[in-house]
């Protein structure tokens, strides 16, 4: 294998990365990259390990011995700092991120991507090692457009609905509405981050995801995971679809998504892993702006997808608007 270049013309040094969360969507697809393109080793450290099963067995593997699986709940465990202390790297993706659970379980939200990150950052902070934080779009909250009244003029003047990284005021939901306990804890775990960078000289770079999709992300209820339990839009469609029933547009379907495809996505991780000068004290939003539908849109393309791909029959009415309170 020749040596690999960074973005500056230098040879990659190999390195240990410690990845929490590593049987996960992102990990498992980020532990597979990692694998087949580097030479670096992975401590993968994860409650689960299914999602990876194929890349820790058989011993046979052309990349055995370079990635180690621990399984760890870093609530309580004494090992985490031992292994952060191992790694050049830590790359923390541990996180409760399925919207169905922030108002049914906002504790466990906020826990672990506030509390159960603290740890993390302290101990990558207090042995000089660098830090990459897997954060959300959700940080920016919402628009002021979303307030304005529905005919409102001013909802067509971009000052209203585009957010500017360093001026647009930040507003969330009132206290009671649950659904911002996920966004709020990872806004302060950035700005927590953000702070140990300027006051301790913390290494970090912040990613944010914008709507990641591709194999391993979800289930389809009852088939590949719990028949209770709400998934993300895609699965729930699929789920539908596969089902012959219609499906559910929350509020008609008017909030926007821009879908990006998980390989594209690891890309550019891989590059902030590997180039550390040109990384370090940034925050990245990792998403594709000209990938944008709304969900209506989304519903269309998926039914008429599958009609093509099943050559069953669309139904006579393949979707029905629901509530969000409903949902």
């Amino acid at each position: 294998m020749a040596a690999r270049m960074d973005l500056d013309g230098r040879p990659i040094k190999p390195m240990t990365i410690c990845m929490i969360g590593a049987g996960g969507f992102i990990g498992s697809h980020l532990c597979e990259k990692l694998m087949a393109e580097t030479p670096h080793k992975v401590l993968a450290l994860d409650v689960y390990n299914d999602k990876i099963k194929h890349l820790l067995e058989p011993d046979s593997l052309p990349w055995a011995g370079r990635i180690e699986f621990h399984r760890i709940n870093i609530k309580h465990d004494s090992r985490l700092e031992g292994l952060i202390k191992m790694a050049d790297l830590t790359i923390n993706l541990a996180a409760i991120c399925t919207p169905a659970d922030y108002n049914t379980r906002p504790l466990d939200t906020i826990y672990s991507n506030f509390i159960d990150a603290l740890p993390v950052v302290k101990y990558c902070s207090e042995n000089n090692k660098r830090l990459i934080h897997f954060s959300t779009c959700e940080v920016y909250g919402k628009t002021i457009g979303s307030f304005l009244p529905k005919d409102s003029p001013l909802r067509k003047d971009p000052a209203y609905y585009v957010l500017k990284e360093d001026t647009s005021p930040c507003i969330f939901g009132s206290i009671e509405k649950q659904r911002w306990s996920y966004a709020c804890a990872k806004q302060l775990i950035e700005r927590l981050i953000y702070a140990e960078g300027a006051e301790n000289g913390l290494d970090f770079t912040i990613v944010r995801p914008f709507n990641w999709i591709g194999p391993r992300m979800d289930f389809i209820p009852g088939i590949d995971g719990p028949s209770e339990g709400v998934p993300r839009v895609l699965a729930c469609f699929s789920n539908n679809l596969l089902r012959r029933e219609p499906l559910k547009l929350v509020d008609g379907g008017q909030s926007q998504r821009t879908f990006v495809y998980i390989k594209d996505a690891i890309e550019a991780v891989l590059l902030m892993i590997e180039n550390p000068d040109r990384a370090n004290g940034h925050i990245f939003n990792v998403g594709n702006p000209n990938n944008e539908v709304t969900v209506r849109q989304l519903a269309e393309m998926m039914t008429q997808v599958y009609t093509k791909v099943s050559g069953e029959p669309m139904l006579q009415s393949p979707s029905i608007d629901v509530s969000s309170k409903e949902f």
